[in-house]
């Protein structure tokens, strides 16, 4: 009997600390320092939970809808190109076949002054409005 006590102390004194190992956090959450990679899991998981909808959102039948981003992708490329072609035909009257010279030129409200800078050439756009855009093409 009085063996059987005394493996049962070492047993529950022993057992303990054998099987004993540090805990360690580590996040999941990217924004609080997790796995990067786990973005795109947390945010499938979170809008799959989500059960609001936005009443101002109207949805409409597939069909429709195809047919409607299919007319406004031609649309959006009819109007670059034309745009395209009208900005060529402005550049060849105003420049001609040779290569762009430095100066200050008008189309309409927009003023454009072309330099030669270290960079390249730069091109500064100003509307009439005072919003400016400074575009920099470098040398081949």
């Amino acid at each position: 009997m009085k063996r059987v006590l005394q493996w049962s102390c070492w047993l529950l004194l022993g057992l303990p600390m054998a099987h004993g190992q540090q805990l360690i956090y580590r996040p999941v959450n990217p924004s609080f320092g997790g796995n990067t990679f786990n973005y795109a899991w947390m945010l499938s998981s979170a809008q799959a939970q989500d059960k609001l909808k936005d009443p101002s959102i109207q949805r409409t039948t597939t069909s429709t809808n195809t047919s409607q981003n299919t007319l406004n992708s031609f649309a959006e490329s009819l109007q670059r190109q034309l745009l395209s072609r009208i900005t060529n035909n402005l550049v060849n009257q105003q420049f001609g076949e040779e290569d762009i010279k430095e100066g200050t030129y008008r189309f309409g409200d927009f003023q454009v002054d072309i330099t030669n800078g270290t960079d390249g050439i730069i091109i500064r756009i100003t509307d009439g409005r005072g919003g400016e855009t400074t575009v920099t093409v470098p040398y081949f």
